[in-house]
């Protein structure tokens, strides 16, 4: 795929307005093609437009380790994320913030496409909203780093349709290893704890950073240590 050029200001900000919008759009037909029973003729009617979409929207694209122009990965902050990404469709998407303090939180209502047991949310995705919401938090903190471990203990199924809160805040920090904690619940029932995870997130040293991130061509510090780390 070709290289594209650098957004301005301006430019990303419109850009992004337009990849927002085409995500909620497709959330909406990932929702629809989840919950449809239509008939086969309207089945294979949609298939073929859906082929079609697929076909316009490949006219111009980017490969696997390019990153949007949209995105500014230095800070963590990715458009296309599979947990909070206005613009990919299989997001639900969580709507996220944090504090300088090492704190984040996040609000969602999860639906049939991350539908696990009938009725309730796969905990595969609970999970992936934990994972989130730690790593957020490690990066509220000023401090770098992936997932090295993660423990989920799941305590009340989730429920599909329900408003869900999930918290999470920095433990201890110690060279390039920080450990956080989360919990979700939900709104309404702020009391009970629905599942709760403990991470420890291990920054990478620059020489290693240089070498998992150098297909994308670009220097990434959200996840690499900070200066005066370690």
């Amino acid at each position: 795929m070709a290289d594209h050029p650098e957004l301005s200001l301006e430019e990303r900000t419109a850009r992004r307005d337009a990849v927002g919008a085409l995500g909620a759009a497709l959330r909406d037909v990932v929702d629809a093609a989840v919950r449809t029973e239509v008939s086969i003729e309207d089945l294979s009617a949609a298939t073929v437009a859906a082929r079609e979409l697929a076909e316009r929207l490949r006219a111009e694209g980017r490969d696997l380790h390019q990153v949007a122009r949209v995105d500014d990965p230095d800070v963590g902050e990715r458009w296309y994320s599979p947990v909070y990404g206005p613009g990919n469709p299989v997001a639900p998407p969580m709507a996220a913030t944090q504090t300088g303090d090492g704190r984040a939180e996040g609000r969602v209502t999860l639906g049939k496409p991350h539908e696990g047991p009938p009725g309730l949310v796969h905990g595969g995705v609970v999970a992936t909203l934990l994972d989130h919401l730690l790593a957020r938090a490690v990066r509220a903190a000023g401090r770098g780093g992936l997932t090295a471990t993660l423990t989920v203990r799941y305590r009340r199924p989730v429920r599909l349709g329900v408003p869900l809160l999930g918290t999470a805040e920095i433990d201890t920090a110690d060279g390039r290893r920080t450990t956080a904690r989360a919990r979700l619940v939900e709104e309404d029932d702020p009391g009970t704890t629905l599942a709760e995870a403990e991470g420890l997130f291990v920054a990478l040293r620059p020489d290693r950073a240089a070498q998992v991130f150098a297909p994308t061509g670009r220097d990434i510090a959200a996840w690499t240590t900070r200066s005066g780390d370690g």
